[in-house]
């Protein structure tokens, strides 16, 4: 199982949409694909139809209480993409998970311990901070992919977390690199967003994907229907991105690329 953590410590750049709109075009290419909710607001949740009474179990049960993560599963609307919901009580996981041994590695653990050939792929929604949840998704997985807003204060952000990225490396998880960066609610009409664009890419090169994300009022409105955009909009601009950026990850992945 390819295991891939969404992360930027800035809030707001897109990570649930792309999430989100990611896991359904990977499992519309027929793949299948396990999406963790590892953010207390729990918006991938809602994005994909989960009702607060559906999430019985949750990643905080899977980190704090020791439930199996085959326990904790949720189906969506989309066929193929199984969810890990979140719930309010993950905020407080932050908190509790100082008390434990190993607290870095609690979500590695339980996804060694799973069926992995229950999955081809498995997606973290990280919150919106470097705090012990983002980092036991760093430790439990291969690769990033980082979304980045196109203005200039992302440019900081970014930095620092590419400076934890090498910090973790060194200390607990020396697989770890950053697959890719992804510029997300790009505007052509704005003069920083090329100007931002053009600086990621002479700094990072071919890291940064071809495809960027467009800001698209229809993946604004798609989560409010419990629905990813490309069910709600196949044919909007933003759904069309995510088709082209799921085909370019694709091809990222060294043994996968047949599957593009």
């Amino acid at each position: 199982m390819v295991r891939i953590a969404i992360a930027n410590q800035k809030g707001g750049v897109g990570k649930t949409t792309t999430a989100i709109n990611m896991a359904t075009a990977l499992a519309a290419s027929g793949w299948k694909v396990l999406l963790i909710d590892l953010d207390p607001q729990g918006n991938a949740s809602t994005g994909l139809g989960l009702s607060q009474g559906d999430r019985v179990n949750s990643s905080y049960d899977l980190l704090i209480n020791d439930v199996p993560l085959a326990d904790c599963i949720n189906q969506t609307k989309v066929p193929g993409l199984e969810i890990v919901p979140a719930t309010v009580d993950l905020s407080g996981a932050e908190v509790e998970l100082v008390g434990f041994e190993e607290r870095t590695h609690r979500l590695k653990k339980a996804l060694d311990s799973a069926d992995n050939g229950r999955w081809d792929i498995c997606l973290i929604d990280c919150p919106p901070s470097l705090g012990l949840l983002t980092l036991n998704a760093m430790v439990a997985v291969e690769s990033l992919l980082v979304p980045l807003q196109c203005e200039f204060f992302a440019l900081e952000g970014l930095s620092q977390l590419l400076q934890t990225v090498e910090r973790i490396r060194a200390r607990f998880n020396r697989q770890l690199s950053v697959m890719g960066v992804v510029l997300t609610m790009y505007d052509r009409r704005n003069k920083l967003t090329e100007q931002v664009s053009d600086d990621v890419r002479a700094c990072l090169g071919d890291v940064v994907f071809e495809t960027v994300i467009p800001r698209n009022v229809r993946l604004s409105e798609a989560p409010s229907h419990g629905l990813p955009a490309l069910i709600y909009d196949y044919r909007c601009s933003g759904s069309v991105a995510y088709i082209d950026l799921a085909r370019e990850l694709i091809g990222r992945l060294p043994d996968r690329k047949v599957a593009a």
